[in-house]
């Protein structure tokens, strides 16, 4: 793959059923780094086009959204119909430079330890055509965050202080990201962790796309789709629940959300108990605070019509 290049083009319209005659490169056949297609996923179509924007015209993607929308799974579906090679990385408090550069290490040469700069996953992905995903993008450390500003510079390219080397990105090396904020910081609270990014951090990502929760039709057609044994209205019911727990969540009524793929979880549940109370409390009532259990069961009882029993 080091070498790999796009051999065939497609459309926004053929590919994504999206009213645009954008044009992007792909890929003919997939390998092992390509995503897997997930059939019953529902594409954003603003998202998709600034998505097919980074892939066809090497603009820096940066998609922003609440947690439990889907921005890496949607970055990794658009990856996966082009047959792109992926690559993600979670930039947590654990994630340091050394890890995005490489290190020296001990490694074994015709039978003798030798020590060697061994390359990280930034070196790595730049000189192949992948599509390289920062999640939590706005919780990274300094350090790491000034090693990245300059693979976002229009050249990219990467000096290697520890081996004396210069890497070139691959032409269709692509970088995406995503965020729970605009690098603005925790300011209502929602996200603890998360680092106030400077100006010229964020003014190097070319598009910024605004990942919202999906509708409530497309929301219950997934869950259908993921457990077509369950009656639709126990369905729409369900998914009324995750709504209020994430409008909740935004108000701060609640510190955990039910996800999309939570309610996948609950509906599956649901076939193993047959009983919607219990497998909700297992799926995700039990992992709430307790002082909220009170305005979770609330949620239920109104979208349920009936208590949450202990």
């Amino acid at each position: 793959m080091t070498g790999g290049h796009p051999d065939r083009e497609v459309t926004a319209r053929d590919v994504f059923g999206i009213d645009s005659d954008l044009v992007v490169p792909a890929f003919s056949e997939p390998d092992e780094h390509v995503p897997a297609v997930d059939e019953s996923y529902r594409f954003n179509p603003d998202v998709t086009l600034a998505l097919l924007a980074g892939f066809g015209h090497d603009r820096r993607v940066l998609v922003q959204g609440l947690h439990g929308t889907g921005k890496s799974s949607h970055i990794e579906q658009v990856a996966a119909r082009l047959n792109w090679p992926c690559a993600r990385i979670n930039l947590d408090g654990h994630i340091g430079r050394t890890d995005l550069l490489g290190r020296d290490a001990v490694v074994l040469r015709d039978g003798k330890q030798v020590t060697e700069f061994v390359e990280g996953i930034l070196p790595w992905a730049l000189r192949r055509p992948v599509a390289l995903i920062f999640d939590e993008y706005d919780a990274g450390r300094p350090d790491v965050m000034f090693v990245i500003q300059r693979v976002l510079e229009r050249d990219g390219t990467l000096s290697l202080p520890d081996s004396n080397r210069v890497i070139r990105p691959h032409p269709y090396f692509r970088l995406f990201a995503t965020a729970n904020t605009v690098g603005l910081g925790n300011l209502n609270g929602l996200y603890h962790g998360v680092q106030r990014l400077n100006h010229a951090q964020i003014d190097r990502w070319n598009i910024v796309a605004t990942l919202n929760y999906l509708s409530t039709s497309d929301e219950v057609d997934i869950v259908r789709s993921r457990v077509p044994r369950l009656d639709a209205a126990l369905i729409d019911a369900m998914v009324r629940v995750a709504q209020l727990t994430r409008a909740g969540f935004v108000a701060g009524d609640v510190s955990t959300l039910m996800s999309p793929r939570t309610v996948i979880t609950w509906a599956e549940n649901v076939e193993v108990f047959d009983d919607p109370a219990l497998a909700f409390r297992l799926s995700f009532g039990n992992k709430c605070d307790e002082a909220e259990q009170a305005v979770v069961a609330e949620y239920f009882q109104r979208c349920f019509g009936h208590e949450l029993a202990a």
